[in-house]
């Protein structure tokens, strides 16, 4: 029960942070700052973390907390909570409608659960440990799809050029990753990306029946993922040797 609680918890923050982003979302509300590392970083990235970091800390003050804009927080709880409040700024900041919340629950070493909401759309994409993966309650399967030309894969890795792929670059690796548990991509690979990027898509995945490599042995800000449909993984792993 303890758990449960905490998930349709996750479920109602991830909503109304949903709804907080809208606001500024193809406004003119907010400068844009640069981080250490280039990337941009707007108020309503801030706003977002700063309402679920504060929500989860009045709900569960003994949970630790890791997100993408603040440090992090140690709890004595088992429980880490890992917060994207906005992955894809860049399109988010374009006036591109395609970016999401994302959360992600462990205990010790384990994900639990992963919740993508895409508040544009209103699709929550959602995953429970051995409990499957789902999309506004109905059962998500990764794609069956065992030919690499019927195939669609996506990387927001600079310079990815690989002609046996068709590829794309969304903008978004958690909605990347929500869509190859959908089945509307059939893979998705990245090098040296954030654990809150890909934390609750990486258990999305694994969950719709998709494969994922082990993203724990990676530092938390330089991990590698290559996650597809199970029937196609040989082939894409094949392509992605030198990658």
């Amino acid at each position: 029960m303890e758990l449960e609680a905490r998930l349709a918890f996750a479920n109602q923050i991830a909503k109304a942070a949903g709804k907080r982003t809208l606001k500024y979302f193809q406004t003119t509300l907010f400068d844009v700052q640069k981080k250490e590392d280039g990337s941009p970083l707007t108020i309503a990235d801030q706003d977002a973390e700063r309402y679920l970091r504060k929500m989860i800390q009045e709900s569960y003050p003994s949970d630790s907390i890791v997100g993408e804009e603040f440090e992090s927080v140690e709890g004595s709880s088992p429980y880490r909570w890992i917060l994207d409040p906005i992955d894809g700024t860049t399109n988010f900041l374009h006036g591109i409608p395609h970016f999401a919340i994302s959360i992600a629950l462990k205990s010790k070493n384990e994900l639990l659960s992963g919740l993508i909401f895409d508040p544009i759309k209103d699709e929550m994409f959602f995953a429970e440990k051995d409990k499957g993966a789902f999309l506004n309650n109905q059962r998500l399967r990764v794609s069956k799809k065992n030919s690499l030309e019927d195939c669609l894969f996506s990387s927001n890795h600079d310079g990815v050029k690989l002609s046996n792929l068709n590829m794309r670059c969304s903008g978004s690796a958690a909605l990347d990753l929500a869509y190859v548990a959908s089945g509307r991509l059939d893979g998705y690979f990245q090098n040296k990306i954030n654990l809150w990027d890909i934390a609750a898509g990486a258990l999305m995945v694994k969950e719709a029946g998709g494969i994922v490599n082990d993203i724990s042995k990676f530092d938390i800000n330089k991990i590698d993922i290559k996650a597809s449909s199970a029937t196609i993984s040989d082939k894409m792993l094949e392509n992605l040797k030198n990658f």
